[in-house]
């Protein structure tokens, strides 16, 4: 089985203040474990993408990209919600995160790969449609699941999501979409 593991260095210079619970330290232990466990060697590894104004614009209100977009190079954090922020970097970080799901859809959907592992950040599955929560600025996942329904024309997505927390981003933005489950 070929799976690929998507990720980029952009990741790492997106930051969120000292001491906040979603930083770049979450990649290294994800790293270190998949190198302990040997896993890493087996991975085919690819530098994501950045996802395109297009892409996001399916998941995402224009008004949000527009404020995000133009607030994304001032210096210092900017406070997105009570949790979320971003520096200088952080829209490029962003963009990447959503770009390794687009680029994992397609490596599927062109047979290159069975499966993939976008080993990301900043996550996404808080981001709505409206705006940025919990740590998440574009719903990565969401822009995914769209650019696989607009652009292989697939009749369902399912969306898995384990985590301790509600991915309640991705349920408001696919709500009224019975295109996805």
């Amino acid at each position: 089985m070929r799976t690929a593991y998507l990720t980029h260095d952009s990741y790492r210079k997106h930051e969120m203040g000292i001491d906040h619970p979603e930083s770049p330290e979450r990649l290294n232990a994800i790293n270190d474990q998949l190198i302990a466990s040997g896993i890493l060697d087996h991975l085919i590894h690819y530098d994501a993408q950045a996802a395109s104004r297009e892409q996001l614009s399916r998941v995402h209100d224009a008004d949000y990209l527009d404020w995000i977009f133009s607030h994304a190079a001032d210096g210092g954090l900017i406070l997105l919600d009570g949790d979320t922020s971003m520096n200088q970097f952080s829209l490029n970080a962003a963009l990447h995160a959503a770009g390794a799901v687009v680029e994992a859809v397609d490596l599927v959907m062109a047979g290159e790969v069975e499966n993939a592992f976008c080993c990301v950040r900043p996550p996404g599955h808080h981001a709505g449609r409206n705006g940025a929560s919990g740590f998440c600025i574009f719903n990565n996942v969401a822009v995914g699941a769209a650019h696989a329904l607009n652009q292989y024309g697939l009749k369902r997505v399912a969306i898995l999501d384990f985590d301790v927390h509600h991915g309640d981003g991705t349920e408001d933005i696919f709500h009224d979409d019975p295109r996805v489950m």
